[in-house]
């Protein structure tokens, strides 16, 4: 499947960046994206893939391998090695060649790439497939966007392959990190979470219920987002005279991930479980983020403590707009939007629920069909 969109976003992140990183979960494609730079790439091209021990021995001594080389120079699986970012500095600053590298954990776990590289690094986070590569949206809500779940020849198989995943993460590729966790512990810890997905993370009950401190919960929880498993929604505190909420949100950013962490393996369970309407919001979240190409400190929910609550609010094109999202195939306009509304002073108000058409609600309330929010066109308000 092509994702012409990523390779463009690299090629403008080189006019002014000396190094590209691509970050996102393992098994995500960004090895894939690499490969499709190399085919098209007019001058040297030079891979070290951290996982190969060949290339591994040739970064033994790092300053020697790299600093003859021209062109450019790919380093897979960069948080394997994450004392090379000094020396990447010293190397980009030369302006002999320019670095691509891929990691998969942020760069707060990594190591101290945003001081090393500072004003030279270019981030780009690669996702699993969204709707904005025209996949098939039931199958893509049904097993997540992990390329190999997504293209599984059948249902069993994709659940099978996340399966692997989960078991993979948790044994081999966290303790490659320097976690010590161990995998129970983490797994437990992962399960529980699914309970609170779409729900206000509440750290000492967590741990009460795991036998952990609240700090050490919220220690877990900072893990699973640094590495794109959980995304952490922060709550919006506007200039209004309510008592607001400020605990963030946690949500399974893929929602292949959450369903088999839930047992549950066909649409038709889905749509039995309890969890069916947050399982939606969640996926549908990360579409929306993922269209406009939010960051998680551009994105938010708000809430009070007793009227109203915003399932997402962001800024676009200079325009306060804030989403509901609903599972229903008649979406109407409820007191808790109006006082969202007026209180977050928004431009737009969209409510996205699983439909083909688009209408007006209110004057700045307006039903989106999920199947046509990839035709929002901020540029165009």
């Amino acid at each position: 499947m092509k994702r012409s969109h990523y390779i463009h976003e690299i090629r403008t992140a080189f006019r002014s960046h000396p190094v590209v990183a691509l970050l996102g979960p393992r098994q995500v494609g960004k090895s894939t994206l690499a490969r499709e730079i190399v085919k098209t790439e007019r001058g040297e091209t030079h891979l070290f893939d951290l996982e190969d021990p060949t290339d591994l021995a040739r970064l033994e001594t790092p300053k020697l391998a790299l600093e003859d080389l021209r062109g450019m120079i790919i380093i897979d699986e960069i948080q394997k090695r994450p004392d090379l970012f000094p020396l990447l500095r010293v190397l980009a600053d030369r302006g002999k060649s320019h670095f691509l590298i891929l990691g998969s954990a942020s760069p707060q776990l990594i190591g101290q790439s945003s001081e090393s590289l500072a004003g030279r690094l270019a981030r780009i986070e690669v996702r699993p497939f969204t709707m904005i590569e025209k996949v098939d949206l039931n199958r893509l809500w049904l097993r997540g966007g992990f390329p190999k779940a997504y293209l599984a020849k059948s249902e069993n198989d994709a659940s099978m392959w996340l399966k692997h995943y989960v078991s993979a993460f948790l044994e081999i590729d966290l303790p490659q990190l320097g976690v010590q966790i161990p995998a129970t512990t983490l797994r437990k810890f992962w399960l529980m979470l699914t309970h609170y997905h779409g729900a206000q993370f509440n750290a000492s009950e967590i741990g009460g219920s795991l036998g952990i401190s609240g700090p050490t919960a919220r220690r877990y929880l900072d893990l699973l987002s640094q590495t794109f498993m959980v995304r952490e929604l922060q709550p919006w505190h506007a200039n209004i005279a309510k008592r607001q909420v400020k605990t963030p949100k946690v949500y399974i950013r893929d929602t292949g991930l959450l369903h088999i962490l839930l047992g549950l393996s066909k649409v038709s369970e889905i749509k039995r479980h309890p969890k069916l309407g947050l399982s939606w919001e969640g996926f549908v979240l990360e579409q929306i983020t993922s269209n406009f190409d939010l960051g998680p400190q551009e994105v938010f929910y708000w809430g009070t403590h007793a009227e109203a609550e915003l399932d997402l609010f962001c800024v676009l094109n200079g325009r306060k707009v804030g989403f509901e999202i609903k599972y229903t195939d008649a979406p109407k306009i409820t007191r808790s939007m109006r006082i969202a509304s007026q209180d977050l002073k928004l431009d737009e108000l969209f409510v996205i629920y699983p439909g083909a058409k688009n209408f007006r609600m209110d004057n700045k309330i307006t039903a989106i069909g999920f199947d046509r929010l990839v035709e929002l066109n901020p540029r165009a308000w």
